[in-house]
C-alpha cells in the first residue's frame, strides 16, 4: 500500500470526521441552549445582572456528547457575532486530573489565556477566574468529562467546586452560566448539591435500540457513503446490517460513527467504489484484534458477542 494512498485516505477521513450528524437528540439541547443564550443577552442589554443557569448533560460512554456540545458551542459562538454583544463568548475546557479546586481554577485561568503559579492560594486564583470571566465577557463556561469532579476528588473538594460553581452562577457583577457534560455519574454531582441542580436544565443522551434505531442508523450509513463518494452494496441496506452495526458499537451513537467511518477508511485503502460488510468486519478486527468468530459481523447469532471486550479469542 503506498503511503499516497494513506495519506489521501486520512484526509477524506477527517473531512468526514468533521461533519457532524444532525441526530432527534440534538434538538431539544440547542432549543435549551438558544434560550439560556437568549436569557443572557437579553440581561446585557437591559443592564440587569441576575444569577445565570446552567444546563447539564449526561449519558454513556460512546453516545456523541462530546461532539453534540462541541457542534453546539461552535454555532453558539457563530451567532453570539451577530448580536448587539459581539464581543462575548464561551470557553470550554475538560475537567482536570485531579479534579481539586485549586487545579480546576488554574485550568479555567488558562483557558482563559492567563498563567499563574501553582504556589497562589485557591481563593486567589479563583477572584483571577472571576475577573478574568468579566474582562472576557464570558457568558458560559463548559466543563467537558464533569463527572471527574466526582470521581477524582475527595467529598469535600466536590462541595468546594460545586460552591465556586454556584458563586460563579449568582456572582452580582458578572454571572456566568455553567455547561456541565459527561457520563451518567455525573447526575450523582448535581444530586449531592441540590441548589447546583435547580440552577441546571438536564438532559440525557440515552443509548440506541437494534429495534427501534436500527432504520436509523441504515440512513447515518447511506448519509456517509453519498459524503464519500461510495455506493452502498446490498448487504449493508439490509435491517440487520443495522441491528449487527448497532450492537457492535455498543447500542452507542458515537460508536456507530465512529465504527462506520472506519469502515469507510477499510474501502478506501481497498481502493473500493462501494462500502460493503467486509469493510465493516475489517473495521472492526482491526479496533479489537477479535478472530472471525467473534465479529458480529461475521457471526450469525452476532447478538452473544461482547462488544467492548478485545482480543476475543476461541482459547479465552
Amino acid at each position: 500500500m503506498s503511503n499516497d494512498i494513506i495519506h489521501r485516505t486520512a484526509e477524506k477521513i477527517a473531512v468526514l470526521r468533521d461533519h457532524f450528524v444532525q441526530h432527534e437528540r440534538f434538538d431539544p439541547l440547542e432549543a435549551r441552549f438558544a434560550m439560556l443564550i437568549a436569557k443572557r443577552l437579553s440581561d446585557l442589554t437591559t443592564g440587569r445582572f441576575t444569577e445565570a443557569h446552567g444546563l447539564a448533560l449526561s449519558g454513556a460512554s460512546g453516545t456523541g456528547k462530546s461532539a453534540a456540545m462541541a457542534h453546539l458551542l461552535d454555532r453558539a459562538r457563530q451567532r453570539l457575532v451577530t448580536t448587539q454583544h459581539p464581543d462575548s463568548t464561551i470557553i470550554s475546557l475538560r475537567v482536570p486530573s485531579p479534579a481539586t479546586l485549586k487545579f480546576l481554577g488554574q485550568t479555567l485561568l488558562r483557558a482563559l489565556g492567563y498563567q499563574i503559579s501553582s504556589e497562589r492560594q485557591a481563593w486567589y486564583i479563583w477572584d483571577l477566574v472571576r475577573h478574568h470571566l468579566r474582562e472576557r465577557k464570558v457568558l458560559f463556561v463548559h466543563l467537558d468529562e464533569a463527572q471527574d469532579l466526582a470521581s477524582r476528588g475527595t467529598r469535600h473538594e466536590l462541595s468546594a467546586v460545586a460552591s465556586m460553581l454556584k458563586t460563579l452562577m449568582t456572582d452580582p457583577d458578572w454571572p456566568v452560566g455553567i455547561i456541565l457534560s459527561g457520563t451518567p455519574e455525573l447526575e450523582e454531582i448535581l444530586n449531592h448539591d441540590p441548589q447546583l441542580a435547580r440552577r441546571m436544565e438536564t438532559l440525557h443522551f440515552s443509548s440506541l435500540s437494534p429495534v427501534a434505531n436500527g432504520e436509523d442508523v441504515l440512513d447515518l450509513v447511506e448519509n456517509y457513503c453519498q459524503r464519500a463518494g461510495l455506493s452502498a452494496t446490498s448487504d449493508i441496506q439490509k435491517l440487520m446490517h443495522g441491528e449487527r452495526l448497532i450492537h457492535a458499537a455498543a447500542n452507542q451513537f458515537g460508536l456507530v460513527i465512529e465504527v462506520t467511518l472506519a469502515a469507510i477508511e477499510q474501502a478506501y485503502l481497498d481502493k473500493a467504489k462501494s462500502l460493503g460488510k467486509q469493510h465493516f468486519a475489517q473495521a472492526y478486527q482491526l479496533r479489537t484484534a477479535c478472530e472471525d468468530a467473534f465479529n458480529p459481523f461475521i457471526i450469525p447469532d452476532f447478538y452473544r458477542i461482547e462488544p467492548r471486550q478485545v482480543f476475543s479469542r476461541g482459547t479465552r
